[in-house]
Formats: structure tokens, sequence, C-alpha cells
């Protein structure tokens, strides 16, 4: 299994790029730009881990990242990257907006044109998973259809 992580030398990133590397023996190819949250410090345990890409970008970037995804090859694409902390929210919204709404899009444009391109059985089984906060998707509340229904836990599944 081969698995794209943006922000994947975050806490959480970081933490799930060993939990992929380490309990499901996948190659991942993490993408991050390494702002205030990223520390490539966070992989060190990895650093000489043949399984393990790190390509330092933006997700902004479509001319450094579509390469990358697309000789990659991933099954799945495990899109962390966002900007999520509130204060700096206030302080420059414009990096909000570029990586979390911008940098979404761009990326989810370029996981469509590389899915195109698979074959059918491929299609079938690649995966774009978004993770991220409440400062991204917007507060639920308890009433709310998607705060009430979930998608039971499957620990043997890598997505």
């Amino acid at each position: 299994m081969r698995i794209v992580v943006t922000g994947g030398a975050g806490f959480i990133g970081s933490n799930l790029v060993r939990h992929l590397i380490y309990n499901y023996d996948c190659e991942v190819l993490v993408i991050d730009k390494l702002t205030y949250a990223g520390n490539l410090n966070s992989l060190a345990d990895l650093a000489d881990n043949p399984k393990l890409q790190i390509c330092v970008a933006d997700i902004c970037d479509t001319q450094l990242i579509e390469p990358r995804i697309t000789d990659f090859r991933p099954n799945a694409i495990m899109h962390l990257a966002a900007e999520s902390h509130v204060d700096r929210s206030i302080e420059g919204p414009e990096e909000f907006i570029n990586t979390n709404i911008v940098g979404t899009f761009r990326l989810l444009q370029i996981a469509r044109r590389y899915y195109q391109a698979l074959k059918q059985d491929e299609k079938e089984s690649f995966r774009f998973l978004h993770v991220s906060t409440d400062e991204v998707f917007g507060s639920l509340g308890m009433s709310d259809p998607a705060f009430t229904e979930t998608t039971p836990y499957d620990p043997h599944s890598p997505y």
C-alpha cells in the first residue's frame, strides 16, 4: 500500500505516518510545508526508513506536488495539512485561506486527475481522506447528523 500524507510532519500526521509504516508496512510520501506545526524531527526515527519519502512543499504548488503524487502512484491520499490555530488565523487570515481552501482545492484537482488516469480496478480501491478540525470544517452541534451518524471504526483498515 502506498499512501500520501499531507501535513505528515505535524503532531497527528507524524503519528499517522509512523502507524502506517510500522503497523501496515505501507510506503508513505509525506508532503509538508514545515510551517509552525510541521517539524521533521517528529519523523526522526524514520529518517533512514526506505518506506518513507519526504517532499517539503506547499500543497498550493500544483507544479511541484502533482508530479510527485503521479510518480509515487498512491493507493490513497490522506490530507491532514491545514492551518488550524485560531489566534494565527486572526493575525494572518490569508495564509489560512490559501492552505485550507485553495490548497485543499488544488490537492483535490490533482487527486481527480490522478484518479481519472487509473485503471478501473485501481479506481475502485483508491481513497482520498480529508482529516481536519473545526477551524476548517466548522463546529458541529449535538443534533448535527454528521455528529451522530458515524461509520464504525475498522482497526484493520489503513484508511
